[in-house]
């Protein structure tokens, strides 16, 4: 059977495979791949427990901030990469992602653009 896996996950496992020897911290896999924290660690968490990532932490304490966690593909994560890239890639996670918080923010109808913004009334006694 064919494991599918998510654009994000997709993302995670290419940016690992361009030097799958190296450890990488959370946060650079982050820059890497333009995800959030609450996307990207779950998803680092699942590919550690179904082997396709090891980590470990840091082996000393920097001055000034707690160890990190590293990650980095085992030999069964670099082959499902492989695999992965050489099915069709879905859409890039980053740009989609930024689309998606873009119309999110913009506001649903040009009506409600037009709309002014809501004023709190005033309270009997308050100021002038």
């Amino acid at each position: 059977m064919v494991e599918r896996r998510s654009a994000q996950t997709l993302a995670v496992l290419g940016a690992l495979a361009d030097s799958p020897a190296q450890w990488w911290h959370g946060y650079d896999i982050a820059k890497r791949t333009g995800l959030k924290s609450g996307t990207l660690y779950p998803i680092l968490i699942r590919l550690a427990e179904r082997g396709l990532l090891e980590s470990s932490w840091e082996e000393e304490q920097p001055a000034g901030r707690p160890r990190r966690h590293l990650y980095r593909l085992t030999a069964d994560g670099l082959a499902a990469s492989a695999a992965a890239s050489a099915v069709p890639a879905p859409a890039q996670v980053a740009p989609a992602a930024k689309a998606v918080r873009a119309a999110k923010a913009a506001p649903a109808t040009k009506a409600a653009a037009d709309r002014p913004a809501r004023v709190r009334p005033r309270l009997v006694g308050e100021g002038s």
